[in-house]
């Protein structure tokens, strides 16, 4: 009888109605402090909402494609970020192994260097990954 109705949609009634019950209660306890608060950010809702429907008007698809473009291009220059961050953790690292291993702490200085190593491996192996992962 009620096959038309989808997952979906009765989620969605459920959800207004749970949305719609917890407003309820909100203004009937606490009304004072829901207007005080009203009317101090009234022109802040308000350029909201206008804004709201501003961005609603846009082109979806045009949007999602422009937005791709973009990354794509800025992958590149991110995976340069990350060497450049991969070689300032390496020389921090190095620097770090070097003072374990000077103060005679063989054994942190063991644990620094796996860390150290394992980190800069990381954000090359990362880089790598996600490139042949999207294609890029």
């Amino acid at each position: 009888m009620l096959f038309f109705i989808s997952w979906g949609r009765f989620l969605t009634a459920i959800l207004l109605l749970t949305v719609l019950y917890y407003a309820i209660l909100l203004i009937l306890f606490y009304r004072d402090r829901l207007f005080d608060w009203l009317r101090k950010r009234a022109p802040l809702l308000l350029v909201a909402i206008a804004g709201g429907t501003v961005a609603r008007a846009q082109d979806g698809n045009q949007g999602i494609s422009q937005a791709n473009t973009m990354i794509r291009g800025y992958y590149d220059t991110g995976c340069q970020l990350m060497y450049a961050i991969g070689a300032v953790l390496a020389l921090v690292g190095a620097v770090q192994v070097f003072r374990h291993w000077n103060a005679g702490h063989q054994q942190e200085a063991y644990k620094a260097a796996a860390g150290w190593f394992g980190s800069c491996v990381f954000l090359v192996i990362v880089a790598t990954v996600i490139k042949s992962f999207f294609g890029l």
